[in-house]
């Protein structure tokens, strides 16, 4: 597959980025990190690519963690998302300076600094060329941006999602930081990576995207370019769909 599109069925993605990864390792945000990321994402939309995107938030809270400390788990997942909206202001900000129009919309209504989440009109708002951002999860407890990303991109009719990974390029047969005969897979099934329990999404994330066949590509954030090539549809990283199981050659 390649990037181009035509006028009549332009490629529409949802690209799902880490908390993590805006963090830089850290907690709080990289700005380094974010503007790279925000410089990779604009060529992709100049030549005709529709993209949304779902940011979380572990860089600054992680509801599970915070549940192990002590504080209440529901309180805890609205902490996160909060945090997710400060980084989606955060690479909002960065795609406007690089001239991207952008729009935030979040789950849970701020209306001082975010549209609240209407699918019809982030439909709108990405054919007229605009990035929307999605804030502040599923706006309820105990579900994570893995599975919000997968509903957010059927509900908005998104081709594929991509999963922007820190630390590895696709998805292996083991961590390859761990075992050095840890093989890449180029494409992997659903039920395979469920079985295996290989580190895609979360189980119910990835169980929504079996059931509705949303085809996900995993892929890694640091190679230069990356987020560029994998917008326009290069075959970088690991498609997980329902194709036949396959390591890279």
């Amino acid at each position: 597959m390649t990037g181009e599109n035509t006028g009549d069925n332009p490629r529409r993605v949802l690209l799902k980025l880490s908390g993590e990864a805006f963090g830089g390792g850290k907690v709080g945000i990289d700005t380094t990190v974010i503007r790279r990321i925000a410089e990779e994402i604009v060529p992709a939309v100049k030549q005709g690519v529709q993209v949304a995107i779902v940011v979380g938030g572990g860089n600054f809270f992680r509801g599970a963690e915070l549940q192990q400390a002590g504080i209440d788990r529901s309180r805890g997942d609205y902490m996160g998302m909060l945090g997710t909206v400060m980084n989606c202001l955060a690479l909002q900000d960065f795609l406007e300076q690089e001239g991207q129009a952008t729009r935030v919309q979040t789950a849970i209504t701020m209306g001082q600094v975010a549209e609240p989440y209407i699918p019809l009109k982030a439909i709108r708002h990405l054919e007229k060329g605009r990035v929307v951002i999605f804030g502040a999860g599923a706006g309820m407890p105990y579900f994570s941006t893995d599975t919000v990303s997968i509903q957010r991109s059927l509900e908005i009719h998104c081709d594929e999602v991509l999963m922007g990974k820190n630390g590895v390029d696709g998805v292996y047969t083991a961590d390859p930081r761990k075992d050095a005969n840890a093989k890449r897979f180029a494409t992997l099934s659903y039920n395979r990576a469920l079985v295996d329990n290989l580190a895609v999404m979360d189980a119910a994330a990835l169980s929504m995207a079996r059931d509705n066949r949303q085809r996900i590509r995993v892929f890694g954030l640091e190679g230069a370019g990356n987020v560029t090539r994998a917008l326009l549809g290069d075959e970088i990283g690991t498609m997980v769909s329902t194709a036949e199981s396959k390591l890279a050659e």
